[in-house]
């Protein structure tokens, strides 16, 4: 791990733009979950991360008491539950939509303002726009400096992995439409949740694009005439990801299914799914 992903500590990585990583590493996360202060004499904070008071400390030590903004770009639960402890310590109002119904999410994620798609917050004479990018999780939010043409992409772009996309929650139809909207906007970096920070975000974007459609691709040519459930489709689909790994890649799978079932060219069939 290179010096930058030194946990807590605030690395600058453009002017106003500083990253601190979180003590979560994984196989999702890579480093840790990325937290970013935006701004100099008002500063905003992205993703706060897990409920960890020393990444909490760290954040406030870098904020120099101008934190003035807390943002969540979804609430899964290496990304929003600091929020209310920073919240706490700082006095800073947080903003982010709340948690929807499942398994996966932090249910005690409770912000003062739910941004509404285009909305933005003032900082320092800089806005910073909301960008609704469902998909990953249905209350998925990107955030946009807009002067600087980054954006805070959370878990819809990571810097080392494609997303995993969590049905019934998250939604490949949306992802791919998300991915659309972003390609569509003059982006000149991103700045994910987890993982290094992206240059030619066009390419990045066109790239995410293509891999899902080669993945759909392979589902499509698994299926049968006869049923096959999702781990009997899982070694021909992902035969080329670590079988550690193959848990997660279910969820995933079952975002293409229900896709292609939509399109009709994939049936479900008890706990299987077979050709159109």
């Amino acid at each position: 791990m290179s010096d930058e992903f030194t946990p807590g500590r605030a690395v600058e990585l453009m002017p106003g733009v500083r990253r601190i990583v979180a003590r979560n590493p994984g196989p999702l996360t890579g480093p840790g979950t990325n937290t970013w202060l935006v701004g100099e004499r008002e500063v905003a904070v992205i993703d706060p991360g897990p409920v960890d008071p020393a990444h909490v400390e760290a954040i406030v030590a870098a904020g120099e008491g101008r934190i003035c903004w807390i943002l969540a770009t979804h609430t899964h639960r290496d990304h929003s539950p600091a929020c209310g402890l920073l919240r706490e310590r700082t006095g800073a109002p947080v903003v982010g939509r709340r948690a929807p119904d499942g398994g996966r999410q932090d249910r005690r994620f409770q912000p003062d303002l739910e941004p509404g798609d285009g909305e933005a917050i003032e900082l320092d004479g800089r806005a910073l726009r909301c960008i609704a990018t469902p998909g990953h999780a249905s209350n998925h939010v990107c955030w946009l400096l807009v002067d600087a043409g980054l954006l805070f992409s959370g878990d819809h772009i990571l810097g080392h992995v494609t997303p995993v996309i969590l049905p019934p929650d998250g939604d490949m139809d949306d992802y791919l439409g998300s991915l659309a909207r972003l390609r569509a906007l003059p982006l000149l970096g991103i700045a994910p949740g987890h993982g290094p920070m992206l240059d030619n975000p066009a390419g990045v974007i066109d790239g995410l694009v293509a891999h899902r459609l080669q993945r759909e691709a392979k589902v499509s040519a698994a299926l049968g005439d006869a049923p096959v459930n999702l781990d009997g489709l899982l070694p021909s689909v992902y035969g080329d990801v670590d079988v550690s790994l193959h848990e997660l890649a279910r969820h995933t799978l079952l975002a293409h299914l229900i896709r292609l079932e939509r399109r009709g060219v994939a049936l479900r069939s008890g706990d299987g799914w077979r050709r159109a």
